[in-house]
């Protein structure tokens, strides 16, 4: 049995770095076209009016060419549900790391934080409000005179007072990760919050399994302060090193219950 533990950690260890390292390749792929969404795009909403934006050289104007990136996400989330939030997102790995010296981890379960998650629907609908009943206005000019900094600070200063709020909005939410950990993907986003909604069918998952005690030493590992298959769950794998007495796992949750019904049988037969 201390065999398989170790194996079991050494295991885990091994995803947890792999995990890593994707996370900084993503960062280094995606980084552009997240920083292009908060600080260049002119619409109140990144990355949906791409083909009348000024910005040429845009990432988001640059990858709707390419329909096979925006993909991405709805078969994700349909293989591996919110993976996208813990293994590729360039704002899910900052957020991670601002989570690593926030103040409060509020990893517990209590009434508070079961409702907390509804700012993500909050945020969805607003998202829709602004795409479909206000037709994602255009509010900022891109001002573009060669030099990086100075092209951003132009474009503040011709923004529109809406764009602005939103883009402070923004910021001062992520950096509010400095108090709560990972305050942005756990409560407030809402392309998480649409992943959420939908990765209850995903083909693979980490889930709990009938031998969960309730113990929450999951949660307590846990970055987004959840257990596994619960919600904000990302299917990061981190938690599958954590529960003492092996009640989590990792892939179909009907081949699992089908491997152990099988036990079951072979048992009650013999």
């Amino acid at each position: 049995m201390s065999n398989q533990n170790e194996a079991a950690k050494s295991s885990s260890f091994c995803l947890t770095k792999a995990r890593l390292v994707i996370q900084t390749v993503m960062l280094a792929v995606l980084g552009q076209w997240a920083f292009y969404g908060i600080f260049r795009c002119p619409f109140l909403v990144p990355f949906v009016n791409c083909q009348s934006c000024p910005v040429i050289t845009c990432w988001g104007r640059i990858t709707s060419y390419f329909w096979g990136f925006w993909l991405l996400l709805p078969m994700s989330v349909l293989f591996f549900g919110r993976a996208f939030c813990g293994w590729l997102c360039p704002g899910g790995f900052l957020n991670q790391m601002l989570g690593k010296v926030a103040l409060l981890k509020m990893r517990v379960r209590n009434r508070w934080l079961k409702f907390v998650p509804l700012g993500a629907l909050m945020a969805i609908l607003a998202v829709l409000i602004i795409c479909f009943g206000l037709d994602n206005p255009r509010m900022m000019v891109p001002i573009r005179v060669g030099e990086f900094w100075n092209s951003i600070k132009l474009s503040f200063e011709h923004a529109s007072p809406f764009w602005l709020a939103r883009t402070f909005i923004v910021l001062g939410l992520v950096a509010a990760g400095l108090v709560v950990a990972n305050l942005w993907c756990r409560f407030v986003c809402p392309t998480g919050g649409m992943l959420e909604l939908f990765k209850g069918m995903a083909l693979f998952r980490v889930f709990k399994t009938s031998a969960c005690n309730g113990c929450d030493a999951c949660l307590r590992i846990c970055e987004m302060g959840t257990r596994p298959d619960e919600a904000n769950c990302t299917n990061c794998g981190d938690c599958l090193k954590s529960c003492p007495v092996d009640a989590i796992k990792y892939g179909k949750i009907s081949s699992y219950c089908n491997k152990q019904t099988q036990v079951k049988e072979e048992r009650f037969k013999g």
